[in-house]
């Protein structure tokens, strides 16, 4: 509740203490340092976004902090999700966070949420806290956050990261906008690529998730100048900051409830069509592959459609490394067809997804291919562990 009855609540001598540097600023006192400890925020993620922010909330004194998260921790994550360390890997990610957060602080409640947020369970899960944070990477989940707040009328703090860019804004806060003044439709799946794909600055969650903090701490203060209405833009490869006014779409459909994300995204019909053209598409296991290059076989040729900087981290033996962007603008096809002509084509990448679209678009040019399937990732797994994964 934004409003408490702040005289049933008591800080001790040690919280005094501990929040001295916010007591002393007339614009907390000991009136915002008490909202704060009154105060319950749900953190949705504690990837590179929920960790930082969820370190400064605990360390500012947010009474009841929850979080849902279903992942574990995995060693790609350290280098940006700074709430996880290297004794995590491979545990549940909110465990982890709970740990930390009651090492900086142990007057924080933590409440858990091991679970994936659907439609069937996002209210219950909102319903108790005052802010709800959304540090989620997906558009699906991005949807359901919001829809699940304007229904139950409470304050999304947004934030989303890609490569050196980051957005932050508050949503569904006193008559602003909500998520879909912004993005009325969801981008076509697989238009945006995920950090995992395009990569991400590590510093960049850092810089966007204190921001949410910084916005989820005002809300509880009433503070008069949130980002309501207002999109941050940050780019850390420029160091600027610019500023996108938003305001609510007076024809904008009513939100009634909740409804099939993932569909409302277009991910089954995108994953069926995605399962529709592999089945057209002939397949070489990491295995397979390995065997014909160690039967010195000269009847193929080995492409890699990742980027060059892909490419440098770790390589298949014999592949020649011609980009997707290359293929899709349709630069390299002369070049492809040259070094086809008589040749098998062998195609993969870190997964085999962008390999299976580059085939696509060279069977339209009328050159035919093979797909590795689960690209470099799984032969790092299955035939050459020396291969890092990334």
């Amino acid at each position: 509740m934004l409003n408490p009855n702040l005289a049933a609540i008591e800080l001790s001598k040690e919280e005094v203490q501990r929040y001295s540097r916010h007591i002393i600023l007339p614009e907390v006192g000991l009136e915002g340092q008490k909202k704060l400890k009154a105060a319950s925020v749900l953190c949705i993620g504690t990837g590179g976004l929920g960790s930082p922010l969820l370190l400064y909330l605990a360390a500012a004194g947010i009474g009841r902090i929850g979080i849902v998260d279903f992942d574990i921790v995995d060693s790609s994550n350290l280098q940006r999700q700074i709430i996880h360390g290297t004794s995590w890997v491979g545990k549940p990610k909110i465990v982890s966070a709970k740990d930390r957060i009651l090492e900086i602080n142990p007057y924080c409640q933590v409440d858990l949420y091991e679970t994936r947020i659907s439609s069937e369970n996002a209210l219950d899960i909102l319903a108790p806290y005052d802010v709800v944070i959304d540090g989620t990477d997906n558009f699906p989940t991005r949807y359901l956050t919001n829809d699940a707040c304007v229904l139950l009328d409470k304050p999304n703090v947004y934030g989303s990261i890609f490569r050196f860019e980051g957005q932050a804004t508050v949503f569904n806060y006193q008559g602003g906008p909500n998520y879909r003044d912004l993005y009325p439709e969801p981008p076509p799946p697989g238009m945006v690529p995920s950090c995992a794909e395009g990569g991400v600055l590590g510093v960049l969650p850092g810089v966007i998730g204190t921001i949410q903090a910084t916005e989820a701490i005002k809300i509880i203060l009433g503070a008069p100048d949130t980002l309501s209405g207002r999109l941050l833009l940050y780019n850390a490869w420029e160091m600027k900051f610019r500023e996108l006014k938003l305001r609510p779409n007076p024809i904008r459909p009513v939100i009634e409830k909740l409804i099939d994300y993932e569909q409302f995204c277009g991910i089954p019909q995108a994953k069926a069509q995605e399962a529709a053209e592999q089945q057209k598409m002939t397949e070489i296991t990491v295995v397979e592959l390995k065997e014909l290059l160690d039967s010195n076989a000269n009847d193929y040729i080995l492409i890699d459609v990742r980027n060059p900087n892909e490419y440098q981290i770790a390589n298949i033996p014999n592949s020649v490394l011609i980009p997707l962007p290359d293929i899709e603008n349709g630069a390299a096809i002369p070049k492809i067809k040259e070094l086809v002509n008589g040749y098998r084509l062998i195609a993969h990448c870190k997964m085999g997804g962008r390999s299976a679209k580059a085939l696509a678009i060279l069977k339209e040019a009328g050159i035919e291919g093979i797909n590795v399937k689960g690209g470099i990732s799984a032969w790092s797994r299955e035939v050459d562990s020396s291969v890092p994964e990334y």
